[in-house]
C-alpha cells in the first residue's frame, strides 16, 4: 500500500498533502497524546505551522496496539478507517469486577471462578459470536445529552446508557492462567471490548474486567507494520 509512510518514503512525504501513518500505540498513552505528538514533531521539523492530524478509532490509555493517523487532506478518510472492522488481543480476569469494566478502578463483588471449566469458558464465549445489543461502560467518552459518560461516572452520578448493536464476528478463547483468561477477537466498529469481558463474566456468574488488551489490526492494516511511536518521532527528527 503505496500511501502508507514507511522508513524507506518518510524523507519524501509531504504531510500537508496527506498521508497515512500506522503507529502501535505505548501502554499508558491516550490516542489524542499520540496524535498530539506526532502533530508537534511535523511541525517542528518539517517546518509546517499548521497540519492537520487525527486518529481512526479510539484505543483506551490501557490498551496497546495499532493506530491509523491520517496527516493533511487524508484526515477526509478518517470515517472509512472508522468503519473497518477491527482485530484484538486481550486478556480478562475472571472473579471480580471493576467500575470501568477495566483495571483502571479497584475490584470490586469478589467471587469463587475456581469451578469453571474451559468447556464452560469457550461456551459463554460463543454466545456473544454474531450481533449483539451491548452497553457501553459508563467510563467511556461516549456522549449522553452533550456530557462524555466519564465526566459523571467520576461525580458518581448515575446516567441511563442506551445499548448499540454491534457484531462480533469471531471470538476464541486462546488459552488459560486462571483467574487470566486470554483471547482474540474480531468485531464490527463501536465494539467495546471492556464491555464483552464484562457481559461474559455476568453469564458466568463470577464477573470479569479486561486486564490487557492489543489492537492487533484494523481492516487489512496490521500493527506487525506499526512504527513504534518513539522510533517513528526519531526517524523524522534526523529528516
Amino acid at each position: 500500500m503505496d500511501e502508507i509512510v514507511s522508513r524507506t518514503n518518510l524523507s519524501s512525504i509531504d504531510f500537508a498533502q496527506g498521508a497515512l501513518l500506522l503507529v502501535d500505540k505505548p501502554q499508558g498513552w491516550t490516542s489524542f497524546d499520540v496524535v498530539n505528538k506526532i502533530r508537534g514533531t511535523i511541525r517542528h521539523v518539517f517546518n509546517i505551522s499548521k497540519i492537520k492530524v487525527g486518529h481512526a478509532g479510539t484505543l483506551d490509555p490501557m490498551a496497546t496496539g495499532l493506530l491509523i493517523i491520517c496527516t493533511g487532506k487524508w484526515t477526509t478518510k478518517l470515517s472509512e478507517f472508522q468503519g473497518l472492522d477491527k482485530e484484538y488481543t486481550g486478556t480478562m480476569t475472571l472473579g471480580a469486577t471493576t467500575a470501568s469494566y477495566d483495571k483502571e478502578t479497584p475490584e470490586e463483588n469478589l467471587r469463587e471462578y475456581d469451578h469453571l471449566s474451559s468447556l464452560a469458558i469457550r461456551d459463554a464465549a460463543k454466545t456473544f459470536i454474531g450481533e449483539i445489543d451491548q452497553i457501553p461502560p459508563i467510563y467511556s467518552a461516549i456522549k449522553v445529552e452533550g456530557r462524555p459518560l466519564y465526566k459523571s461516572a467520576r461525580k458518581g452520578q448515575e446516567v441511563e446508557i442506551a445499548s448499540r448493536r454491534v457484531v462480533i464476528h469471531q471470538f476464541d478463547i486462546e488459552s488459560f492462567d486462571l483467574p487470566d483468561v486470554h483471547f482474540n477477537v474480531t468485531c464490527s466498529k463501536g465494539t467495546y471490548i471492556r464491555s464483552l469481558a464484562h457481559d461474559v463474566g455476568q453469564l458466568l456468574g463470577c464477573g470479569a474486567y479486561l486486564s490487557a488488551l492489543s489492537r492487533t489490526k484494523i481492516g487489512e492494516y496490521d500493527v506487525d507494520d506499526a512504527w513504534k511511536l518513539e522510533e517513528l518521532v526519531q526517524v523524522m527528527a534526523r529528516k
